[in-house]
């Protein structure tokens, strides 16, 4: 049996980031619904704000040092499995990822030391501060790592020296044609992961009778967030899927399933492709609506895969299920939040148990989305880790063997599948703590006076229990 450094190469680094990826998708909404019940606290003084910004930000402290632990580790593997691709590219993805180091990450955890451990520490308006900064941090780590990937994608202000991209336009290599779609796309789908996790925490309060008006309040907050981003979620993939038909038109192919091209094309609902044959078998279409969908006109043309060599197609399976089960999810979103609308101007929403339970098990679904977008994103680009340049199979390490990468794949396996359940017990341990009441003065000199609270004017200990 040939262990296929390659495909093992690639399989560690989907293992890899698909579990990093869930703890972005969740920390860098949850920053800034922090720093808005932070903003919140300092404008109003209302201690309700202080209980939920205390308790989603220990909450967000688990999960930030688990995306710490878990991110670290995949810069090493451009070092140890994709040497040749850290090579060729370097001049261009060196300085993009560095820059998110030291301006985004940096940032982020310098202030969330304040953010953690300076409610009495410093002066009200420092710690809102603090939470900005955080918020702001997260934000420019995704800037620049999906300004990397974009470039990855549609790759521009370059040229090629002697097998090397050296860069040529560094606003160019920043603001490749894919990057404002992929960015507004991905960052608005974190924040609507994050929102149906803090409405399902308060469904979840409500149901048991912990906390009830801060539970309330977070399921307030979420809903009338999510009326407005779950629909706009679904026009900037819209405006995604527009951007990739005119960049990466073989990765629409390959969501749609769409071997040979057609003109009009119908919308394939369901199917099962068949790479060998480039066939799909067993097609569920809905005449020429393909084409208003993908080109926004009833007489749009989609190219076929059949358009490229066999070697330059990627494989349909992978992107063509997850694109639906992301789409699929979008519409139980917009179901949900609407049905919350409903009953929310029936008066009836918080008696619904129902509609509470729905909460509560739907709150994982936005990470599901964002799994399934990776793969689509990801696997529609192959065989190219530099689209349309620099292929995935010149891209490992000359000197990688299979029984390497089968030892580090096992390792990381094994620690992810320790560290993970580890972080996910502790967050849900701090949930079922429910917000707390605070216990200690807080310290306004410096900033706003104290505003009359709701009970006394208390804060929180310095630090979250272990």
């Amino acid at each position: 049996m040939t262990l296929d450094p390659v495909l093992l190469s690639r399989l560690q680094w989907a293992w890899v980031i698909s579990w990093h990826i869930l703890l972005p998708a969740f920390t860098l909404g949850l920053a800034s619904y922090i720093a808005v019940l932070e903003g919140l606290l300092f404008f109003t003084g209302r201690d309700i704000w202080l209980r939920i910004s205390t308790f989603w930000t220990r909450i967000f402290a688990v999960s930030f040092g688990m995306g710490v632990v878990s991110g670290i580790v995949m810069p090493f593997q451009f070092g140890t499995n994709w040497s040749r691709f850290t090579d060729a590219t370097a001049d261009v993805i060196s300085p993009l990822m560095a820059y998110e180091g030291l301006m985004a990450f940096f940032l982020e955890a310098s202030f969330l030391g304040v953010l953690l451990f300076g409610r009495r520490l410093v002066p009200a308006w420092a710690h809102f501060f603090a939470g900005l900064m955080v918020a702001f941090g997260t934000l420019l780590s995704s800037f620049w790592i999906l300004a990397t990937n974009s470039w990855m994608q549609t790759p521009a202000g370059y040229k090629l020296i002697n097998g090397r991209f050296e860069p040529v336009d560094w606003l160019a290599i920043v603001f490749s044609p894919s990057f404002p779609y992929r960015w507004f796309h991905t960052v608005n789908g974190f924040f609507v992961t994050t929102a149906f996790v803090v409405m399902g925490v308060g469904a979840w309060l409500l149901r048991r009778q912990r906390a009830p008006g801060e539970a309330r309040m977070m399921v307030r907050m979420a809903l009338d967030l999510l009326i407005v981003i779950v629909p706009l979620q679904m026009v900037l993939g819209d405006q995604h899927g527009l951007n990739t038909l005119k960049y990466q038109p073989a990765k629409l192919a390959a969501i749609e399933g769409r071997y040979d091209t057609v003109q009009p094309a119908p919308l394939t609902l369901f199917g099962l492709p068949d790479d060998a044959a480039a066939t799909m078998h067993d097609a569920v279409e809905i005449p020429d609506l393909g084409s208003l969908v993908l080109t926004h006109s009833w007489r749009g043309i989609i190219k076929g895969l059949k358009e490229w060599p066999a070697d330059q197609r990627p494989p349909v399976g992978p992107p063509f299920f997850c694109f639906r089960i992301m789409v699929g999810v979008a519409f139980i979103m917009l179901f949900v939040v609407a049905a919350g609308q409903v009953l929310r101007w029936r008066r009836q929403l918080w008696q619904s148990p129902r509609f509470l339970w729905l909460l509560q098990y739907t709150a994982p679904l936005g990470f599901i989305a964002v799994i399934c977008g990776w793969i689509t994103t990801e696997v529609g680009r192959q065989p190219w880790t530099v689209y349309g340049l620099f292929r995935t199979a010149d891209s490992v390490s000359p000197s990688l063997t299979g029984s390497d990468v089968v030892i580090s794949l096992v390792c990381y396996v094994a620690v992810y599948l320790v560290m993970y359940p580890a972080g996910i017990a502790v967050m849900a341990a701090l949930v079922r703590g429910g917000p707390q009441a605070p216990e200690v003065p807080l310290r306004h000199e410096g900033g706003l006076p104290s505003a009359p609270f709701e009970g006394a004017a208390r804060a929180v200990p310095d630090s979250p229990p272990p």
